[in-house]
């Protein structure tokens, strides 16, 4: 037996245990399955029986008669959508497929005309007649997905995350791509161009800070490279629904990451592209989606237009515009995202090639981020969307060393598409986030919890955030194994190496020379998710009538009877059919989950021991900023003293920060305290190490705030802010007795007796001193 093997945690003959607990656990999951499909179907032949009741001859055949010419109508209204989609399908194919945007855009660079060009271009969104644009604000960069479709998705209707910005008053640029790579594009040169777009920005917006960068599922990570690559052009990033610990997941809960290891590596990926005549096809990614859930995929989605045929069609025909746009990649792009991203999980580690002899190390990103997951989101799972803080930063005190703030917002139950284009989430969620970005930037390094509570007030729903900081080791709770369940996504790693080798070896050369760029594009032609959408088009000879059956039919609907016998009959067969689909979904991914484990059991043995603590490091960097930080706290003016201060007092608090206070912290002493006038850059170091300074020196960093007020009136001046503070805000009694200690300790010629002393203020009028700094 190998040292690796007994490493992990084997020992002779232990290998029957293992298996023995797999088969354990897939039966568990097994006999779920079936007894939810067993509740599904009597919930559903309860209602049926619920809609039952005495009918005469008479209404009986009233029912059958309404509801079959009802099903009729439905049946062609139906298929004349489907061919509507197929004629939207064929129209935006002959448009070049431009992006699906609800605004109307100007290009504003065109980055297939740089030295290395890439299919990628920046619109400016031009406001709507009544959108007003604030030239004090700074600019929104959205990236969206390339994970198969095409671009839009940020802004696909009026409440989206381009519409909540430009309601903020913030100009909207937008990041698109075209349908088909330029020859030879690498990622590289995609995050080269991305930098540029920002530099581009920058330029037009010189006096409203860096650029917020807004990245959506595969343009989060590609938002995180540009931040990492060029830290000096990238403002707040906020990253949406994106995978960045691409191992990571909960056993059923997230089978899409087992699919590297049941199909041996990254090589899959390689063939298809090959077969495209090296253009890899994002149909494929699509249909990888499509297989998560059969049921939605094969039956809800069009049961439901069929059921609600008179009202949904418009919303149905609006978003397959978007999920039938299927973009294309090079070879290179695809092979570098699954062997780095997907299978390899190297972008937390720091192992991410980005061009030659060059590695991504994301903690040289500067600015604030903020990630939005769900826990209902089955393709970025949170494990996914957080995992990397951990992986980067063994603890908090390494993160706040390295002067990070890290903002995590987790909702409870919508799934992966929703975060991007529900409306309800962008009304609230990401109209939220964008308020807080306004305050981030002047927030102490830390990892925070945000929540956000909403009132009512007239009928109309109003929200407030509040931030509460958390522990980097808080992390490990979204896991149920302490993340040892990643452990065999390693040995598929180096599987998929090997698979990849031998691939490169003796099968891409024989298909590179036989499969021409013209055979790829025959080959796409007939995907099933394209010949869906074009066999059921006005191309096919066989549906002309269909247009105008349908239109019969909307002049002479048939109402049916919605709580008759025969429309219940048809809900109860639905719901079957649904639960069906479900039960093949459940024990499929189950099937799928016990074979990864049981062929990758060598490895997979480590899941089953007891967690061992995760290390403690401090690396030498994070040493050198402590120590630098601490140097320094004899040093500066006014602006850090007030800092200072303030955060001496928020640590006699709650640690819990809430945006309407931050909002009214400003209108009160903004302007004075001298951040504001400050560059994002400079504020934030400043913050930075007054952060380390009251957590590592406390009292020493109370004692040294004299030597930071150069005069009386500069002290006095500290002091006539936290009384308009404490005056104004909520405090609390440990705050509360944090100002009479300041006084004294600025003022000790005064004693005890000025913490009371009624004193005026520049107009002559008499102040109330006996209040606490914020």
């Amino acid at each position: 037996m190998s040292q690796s093997t007994r490493r992990i945690g084997f020992e002779p003959g232990q290998m029957p245990e293992t298996y023995a607990k797999f088969a354990e656990v897939y039966m568990r999951r097994w006999t779920e399955a079936v007894q939810t499909y067993g509740d599904a179907l009597a919930i559903a032949a309860a209602a049926y029986g619920d809609a039952q009741s005495p009918r005469s001859p008479l209404e009986t055949w009233h029912d059958v008669t309404t509801y079959a010419a009802d099903f009729g109508q439905r049946s062609l209204l139906f298929w004349d959508t489907l061919r509507q989609r197929g004629n939207n399908w064929l129209a935006h194919e002959k448009a070049g497929k431009p992006p699906l945007l609800a605004f109307d855009y100007e290009i504003i660079a065109d980055a297939r005309t740089y030295e290395r060009p890439v299919n990628y271009a920046l619109l400016r969104i031009i406001p709507a007649a009544g959108i007003a644009i604030d030239p004090n604000k700074r600019p929104f960069v959205i990236i969206d997905p390339r994970a198969g479709h095409g671009p839009g998705i940020g802004g696909f209707k009026q409440d989206s995350q381009v519409g909540v910005a430009m309601k903020a008053g913030h100009p909207v640029y937008f990041v698109i791509f075209y349908p088909e790579p330029m020859p030879g594009q690498t990622l590289a040169d995609v995050a080269k161009a991305e930098a540029e777009f920002l530099r581009v920005v920058r330029e037009r917006h010189p006096t409203r800070g860096k650029p917020v960068i807004m990245g959506n599922c595969q343009g989060g990570w590609a938002a995180m490279l540009v931040g990492a690559i060029d830290p000096e052009a990238a403002g707040p990033i906020v990253v949406n629904g994106a995978p960045m610990s691409y191992w990571a997941g909960n056993d059923a809960e997230n089978p899409m990451r087992y699919a590297g290891g049941i199909l041996g590596g990254t090589w899959p990926a390689l063939l298809a592209s090959d077969l495209g005549g090296g253009v890899f096809d994002g149909a494929n990614l699509v249909d990888n989606f499509e297989y998560l859930n059969p049921a939605n995929t094969f039956f809800q989605k069009y049961y439901n237009l069929f059921s609600k045929i008179d009202g949904e069609p418009e919303r149905f025909l609006e978003f397959e515009r978007w999920w039938g746009g299927f973009f294309l990649m090079n070879r290179e792009e695809i092979k570098w995202i699954v062997e780095n991203l997907f299978v390899g999980n190297k972008l937390a580690a720091g192992d991410v090639q980005w061009s030659e002899g060059r590695t991504v190390d994301l903690r040289s990103i500067q600015s604030p981020i903020i990630l939005f997951a769900s826990l209902g989101d089955n393709i970025t799972p949170p494990q996914q969307a957080f995992n990397w803080i951990a992986d980067l930063y063994p603890t908090t005190e390494a993160l706040k060393a390295n002067g990070q703030v890290i903002v995590g917002l987790m909702h409870g139950s919508v799934g992966h598409l929703g975060i991007f284009v529900s409306g309800a989430i962008a009304r609230k969620e990401h109209a939220q986030i964008v308020e807080l970005l306004d305050y981030i930037e002047h927030l102490p390094p830390g990892l925070y919890g945000m929540q956000i509570e909403e009132r009512r007030a007239d009928g109309a729903a109003r929200y407030d955030v509040t931030l509460m900081e958390r522990r980097v080791e808080d992390l490990r709770l979204l896991q149920k194994y302490d993340r040892r369940d990643e452990i065999p996504f390693a040995a598929v790693a180096q599987l998929s190496e090997l698979n990849a080798q031998i691939y490169e070896t003796f099968v891409h050369p024989t298909l590179a020379a036989s499969v021409s760029p013209e055979i790829g594009q025959i080959g796409r032609l007939f995907h099933p998710l394209r010949m869906q959408r074009w066999l059921v088009s006005d191309l096919n000879p066989w549906l002309a009538p269909l247009a105008g059956l349908a239109d019969m039919a909307k002049a002479t609907r048939v109402s049916r009877d919605e709580t008759g016998p025969s429309a219940a009959a048809e809900r109860l067969v639905a719901a079957a059919a649904n639960a069906t689909l479900d039960l093949y979904r459940h024990l499929r991914d189950a099937a799928v989950e016990n074979l990864f484990f049981n062929v990758y059991a060598g490895a997979s043995r480590a899941v089953l021991r007891d967690a061992e603590p995760a290390p403690t490091t401090f690396a030498d960097k994070d040493k050198a900023a402590v120590k630098r930080a601490l140097s320094r706290i004899e040093s500066g003016g006014f602006t850090e003293a007030a800092v200072r201060a303030g955060l001496l007092a928020a640590s006699r608090g709650s640690n819990v920060r809430q945006l309407s206070t931050m909002k009214r912290i400003r209108e009160l002493v903004g302007p004075d305290v001298g951040l504001l006038g400050m560059s994002a850059d400079a504020a934030r170091t400043l913050i930075r190490d007054q952060s380390l300074i009251v957590a590592y020196q406390p009292e020493q960093a109370l004692q040294a705030l004299p030597k930071l007020l150069h005069s009386a009136e500069e002290r006095q001046r500290m002091l006539t802010l936290l009384d308009r503070l404490a005056n104004n805000i909520d405090v609390t009694p440990q705050q509360k007795e944090f100002l009479p200690r300041l006084r004294k300790l600025l003022f000790p010629a005064l004693g005890n007796a000025s913490a009371s002393a009624p004193r005026r203020n520049p107009d002559g009028r008499r102040r109330n001193d006996n209040v606490a700094a914020y």
